[in-house]
């Protein structure tokens, strides 16, 4: 049977032949993320039966299972990362809106760290939607709202949104949730169960608009931004 010692020392790069989940900690359930296939990730530590990885490229930190990695992966040097302007992400954005709206159609339900589909979290269904159209964002929303550049907001205040634009919902301490612009102040998100639709659905800034959800939303409302650039895989400040 493999062994934790038969995995790389720290340092070392490998790609994914399959998907594999990651996990917040060193034990526990915990999932943090959903790695697709074709991924890289660089190996920094081992605890236990689970390796500390950065992938590559969102410069995201998790842990996955040692013995998934070594039946699932192997060494590979990563590859250089595309670096795009505004100009060359707003000629792909129609590809992302068409993957956000097809992702609604299928059946589906909010998953915490969900990332390949069909279901999602927040974060994890807008990361995906840009990556499958060659834009890398950061994984978590938090990390997205500093990535972008921001665009001025409020409820029934959206003329200077566009469509593709990031919405960004939380407390005034920290960003919680985010969705993507529709267009005239709708949007498209995964939302959670408590306060959201346990799945996608599409919601609105209108002040008019009581429907519960889009109340909450609307009330948490933090700000908007703009995808300027592609992630270039740098970690970024937690």
């Amino acid at each position: 049977m493999a062994t934790l010692g038969t995995l790389p020392a720290p340092g070392r790069t490998w790609t994914l032949s399959r998907p594999l989940p990651a996990y917040s900690r060193s034990q526990g359930p915990g999932l943090a993320t959903e790695i697709q296939a074709g991924r890289h990730l660089r190996v920094l530590d081992s605890a236990e039966t689970r390796l500390r990885v950065r992938l590559h490229e969102d410069g995201y930190p998790c842990w996955v299972e040692a013995l998934a990695l070594e039946s699932h992966g192997h060494p590979a040097p990563p590859p250089p990362l595309p670096r795009l302007d505004r100009a060359r992400i707003a000629a792909r954005l129609e590809a992302v809106l068409a993957f956000a709206e097809a992702a609604r159609h299928q059946p589906n339900r909010y998953l915490w760290g969900g990332t390949l589909g069909p279901d999602f979290d927040c974060s994890g269904l807008v990361q995906t939607a840009f990556a499958q159209a060659g834009i890398w964002l950061p994984r978590d929303a938090y990390l997205q709202e500093r990535f972008c550049r921001p665009v001025a907001v409020a409820s029934g205040v959206t003329s200077l949104l566009l469509p593709g634009d990031l919405l960004f919902f939380g407390t005034p301490r920290r960003c919680t949730h985010v969705a993507l612009h529709l267009g005239g102040g709708r949007y498209l998100h995964s939302s959670g169960r408590q306060h959201g639709r346990d799945g996608i659905g599409i919601d609105d800034l209108n002040p008019r608009n009581r429907d519960p959800v889009a109340c909450h939303y609307r009330a948490e409302l933090r700000g908007a931004g703009r995808v300027m650039h592609s992630h270039d895989g740098s970690p970024l400040p937690p």
